[in-house]
């Protein structure tokens, strides 16, 4: 009997713990490619609901529309070189750029445009400008999980694109400002140009005046980031314009911050996280608002992560002391604003490792892992404040998650194992055990920051969705399966 009740009562927790998703799930016809896809480059849908999608098989480019239905009312295969290698895509209105780089030699690149219009079905590729770099130089910044050398102004009138220009005994940045209709170049202009001094690009942006804003570091001696425990760098806000190139000098005390990121609404706000220890770690949260006429800080904030980020990681029983513990590896994917100019970070940690792998025969080969793991959310008030924060204790070895806000709620979407319990220590885990089936999910926070977790379907003898490869537009959100020829849409409203 009192084995009866302890099964009733978990059975009663666990249907309690994992409710049913309260957004509508709408899945497509399945369709099938003439040739294999391996990845998607992708995805955008318009306010009328035409999905279009780009996708890459070797030798050739896929572009899909989809009507509102998700019924494929078109396809097309373009075929591109071998040398030639996706970069980034902007989506404005009725186009879908997808930028393209081309290395004739060791030393020769050509950027491309493809522009797909998904209301007359047509699509061209254009040439927008050559360099020449130096042997085994890149010619865009970054090594973080997503390109950030791209931007379109709010009016979708025009792109900008930033290089490096990196020399042997020089460094030099340069930013074009394309119409980013005609995608004629309006402008060009360097910055950041010295013999002595390392420039490290984090982010970018153009206004609608098209003015390009790029944030990142200046170091100070060389390119270590750490020098006597202090950092070896300060961060630099360029303004740029065809005629000249304004500077900001944000100051920092003691904190040391890996990168920051802008977001503009009604101002300019970087975003970031600091660690009082080095660079890369997260002490907590940071933001400062600009005055983009005059390039002042207008305000400054930095908050420690609270408490229940530390619950959600570590659990109640060694949450209080890990509270205050910096955090590592944590990339910022997404920053996303609601309706009342809230802003939410979102932040994957990845990183990566090697095994060595036994073939049981004596011999054995080396192997790399890419280990996506737990997500960090915190939540900012519309003048820099954070508001809240928490955690998803997840493992993954492959990029896993999306999010979108929608009435105001935060929707992580997410692959797990089929059922979610809560382990003694209060955290969720998302994860798949070997033996175990998987689930689609949809973690959903309010503006409080209280969670609900959500099944939104059971992935056994079902379509299983790639989340990661998925877009949010004109209020709902679209997702493609995995499979190399058959392929299906699930769209979450």
């Amino acid at each position: 009997m009192k084995q009866l009740l302890t099964i009733t009562i978990c059975l009663i927790a666990l249907i309690s713990f994992s409710q049913t998703t309260s957004l509508s799930v709408m899945e497509s016809k399945e369709f099938k490619d003439d040739v294999k896809s391996n990845k998607i480059l992708a995805l955008h849908t318009t306010e009328i609901g035409v999905t279009a999608v780009v996708r890459d098989s070797k030798k050739n480019l896929l572009f899909d529309l989809f009507d509102k239905d998700l019924n494929k009312t078109y396809s097309k295969l373009i075929e591109i070189s071998k040398k030639e290698s996706y970069l980034g895509d902007l989506f404005y209105g009725d186009e879908l750029k997808l930028f393209t780089l081309f290395k004739e030699n060791k030393f020769d690149r050509k950027i491309a445009c493809h522009v797909f219009n998904l209301k007359d079905k047509t699509h061209k590729k254009i040439e927008l400008f050559s360099a020449t770099v130096d042997k085994n130089q890149a010619l865009f910044s970054g090594s973080s999980k997503r390109e950030t050398g791209f931007a379109l102004s709010p009016d979708g009138g025009s792109l900008v694109i930033a290089t490096d220009n990196i020399k042997k005994n020089s460094n030099s940045y340069t930013v074009r400002v394309f119409n980013a209709n005609t995608l004629e170049l309006e402008y060009k202009k360097s910055y950041q140009e010295s013999t002595e001094k390392f420039f490290e690009p984090n982010d970018i942006a153009i206004d609608n005046s098209k003015n390009v804003y790029v944030v990142g570091k200046l170091f100070l001696e060389g390119k270590a980031k750490k020098k006597k425990d202090k950092a070896n760098y300060k961060f630099i806000l360029n303004k740029i314009s065809e005629s000249k190139v304004d500077n900001l000098e944000i100051k920092l005390e003691t904190e040391f911050i890996s990168s920051l990121n802008i977001n503009r609404s009604d101002q300019l706000k970087l975003y970031g996280f600091y660690s009082d220890k080095r660079d890369g770690r997260i002490k907590g949260g940071c933001s400062f608002v600009i005055d983009e006429n005059t390039l002042n800080v207008i305000n400054k904030n930095k908050n420690v992560l609270p408490k229940s980020v530390y619950d959600d990681l570590y659990g109640y029983r060694k949450a209080n002391k890990k509270e205050g513990k910096e955090l590592s590896s944590f990339y910022l994917d997404h920053i996303l604003e609601d309706n009342q100019g809230n802003s939410y970070l979102i932040a994957e940690e990845f990183y990566i490792t090697t095994q060595y792998v036994s073939n049981g025969a004596g011999g054995g080969y080396w192997t790399t892992v890419y280990h996506y793991n737990d997500i960090l959310i915190l939540k900012f008030t519309s003048k820099g404040n954070l508001e809240w924060g928490r955690s998803i204790f997840k493992r993954s070895t492959s990029p896993s998650y999306n999010v979108f806000l929608k009435n105001d709620e935060l929707h992580v979407i997410l692959n797990s194992g089929k059922n979610l319990t809560e382990k003694k220590d209060g955290r969720t885990k998302v994860s798949k055990g070997w033996f175990e089936s998987s689930a689609l999910y949809d973690f959903a926070y309010d503006v409080l920051g209280e969670v609900s977790y959500n099944k939104i379907q059971d992935n056994k003898g079902k379509t299983f969705y790639l989340p990661f490869y998925g877009a949010y537009q004109g209020d709902r959100y679209i997702m493609v399966s995995s499979g190399r020829k058959k392929k299906q849409f699930m769209s979450l409203q």
